[in-house]
């Protein structure tokens, strides 16, 4: 049968990225306390198309995939990509899997235990050499420090949503991301809570106001404390309980001493390339 793909395009455009979106696939994660999480993520591939390229083979995208039989980690992310790349001829290719995870937490004064979900992100990249980025978004509780300075017994609080991004050139665990927001938020959040642990986290987040632009600098100064990761990124949006808006704080930061210095340096350079062998 003719292959229309292959026929070459008179146009003189290439095209940055071609590929599948929106695939539901099952995957693997590497958890801290089981060992493994079975999770369903969804998939998308791209890889570069030349000039000369009518299209690309979506089919083989699958094969690729089926051929790993469903085991995508930060591992095997880096052999699919190297797969794509070579069958379908490409400079690049990258793939993204977003999927939930999910962490057994303990309440802070009942003891009850409940399992909460964080949605997460794998990306990868190969164009000769490897990059691999981690994204984990962790619910949290803020209070407004400037609603507890004026209020003569309350002030307002919120559901708040932190995003890091990070690459690192160590093992990293998924729980370690979440443990850096957690720790830096008026109060966390719980799939199931008794009346005392609602007390606790109330008084708690009382006592730990956070505007916006605190937690991200909170989370920042945490991210700096791992040794591992050597470029990352924390953004948050509070869902105000008072305002019709949002509030918003965004930072990125490289490490310094991942390129020429030491320490963390605030204006962020060429990315920082990953090893192959990375494993999660």
């Amino acid at each position: 049968m003719e292959d229309i793909q292959n026929q070459n395009d008179l146009r003189d455009i290439p095209i940055d990225r071609v590929g599948i979106k929106r695939l539901s696939y099952p995957i693997t994660v590497h958890d801290r306390q089981n060992r493994a999480q079975q999770t369903v993520a969804e998939i998308e591939m791209t890889v570069d198309l030349p000039r000369h390229f009518r299209g690309t083979h979506m089919s083989r995208f699958i094969e690729i995939l089926d051929a790993h039989r469903g085991e995508i980690t930060m591992t095997t992310m880096s052999t699919i990509l190297r797969d794509v790349r070579w069958k379908l001829s490409a400079e690049r290719a990258v793939m993204s899997a977003a999927f939930p995870y999910f962490i057994e937490k303990t309440a802070p004064v009942s003891e009850a235990r409940s399992l909460m979900r964080y949605d997460c992100r794998f990306l990868a990249m190969y164009d000769g050499s490897d990059d691999f980025v981690l994204t984990v978004t962790v619910p949290v509780t803020t209070l407004c420090p400037c609603s507890k300075a004026i209020s003569r017994e309350s002030a307002h609080n919120q559901r708040s949503l932190v995003t890091v991004s990070a690459r690192f050139d160590a093992f990293l665990w998924i729980e370690d991301l979440v443990r850096c927001v957690e720790e830096s938020a008026s109060a966390e959040v719980f799939a199931l809570l008794k009346r005392s642990d609602e007390k606790y986290l109330t008084e708690r987040a009382y006592e730990h106001p956070r505007f916006a632009e605190d937690l991200v600098r909170e989370v920042a100064l945490r991210l700096d404390a791992v040794p591992a990761i050597t470029w990352y990124t924390v953004e948050t949006e509070n869902f105000e309980s008072i305002h019709a808006h949002s509030a918003y704080a965004f930072l990125k930061r490289e490490r310094a001493d991942s390129a020429t210095g030491t320490g963390p340096n605030v204006s962020p350079r060429k990315p920082v390339r990953t090893p192959a062998n990375r494993r999660r």
